[in-house]
């Protein structure tokens, strides 16, 4: 499975950006896709899961201003991401057959730099 990011860039605070990643074609029902993302210095943080049927689930860090959806027809995951912080700065990497916002996945994107200032 590969996996390619896009949407990344720089927004001020407040702002909003959405990502999206395509994949070759993930269509495991059982597991997720996830958004993790890396800061300087800082270990990689589950964000957002979500299951082929909908099932969400979020970090608490972000619950409430990021969104997490898929298209399943057109192999896209996409994060909304709303009301940033400057702390939501990082890599945002988007990966495929693993358990919600534990960091065991399977597929890895090669990640889309966020900045918030």
């Amino acid at each position: 499975v590969q996996l390619v990011e896009s949407g990344g860039g720089s927004v001020q605070a407040g702002g909003s950006l959405r990502l999206s990643c395509t994949h070759s074609g993930y269509t495991s029902s059982r597991h997720c896709m996830g958004w993790f993302r890396q800061a300087p210095g800082k270990a990689r943080e589950g964000i957002a899961g979500i299951r082929r049927d909908g099932d969400e689930y979020y970090a608490d860090s972000v619950k409430g201003r990021f969104t997490v959806s898929r298209d399943n027809d057109k192999n896209t995951l996409f994060l909304q991401m709303d009301s940033l912080k400057p702390e939501d700065t990082g890599m945002y990497l988007c990966a495929a057959d693993g358990w919600w916002l534990l960091p065991e996945y399977n597929y890895w994107g090669q990640g889309t730099q966020v900045t918030v200032s």
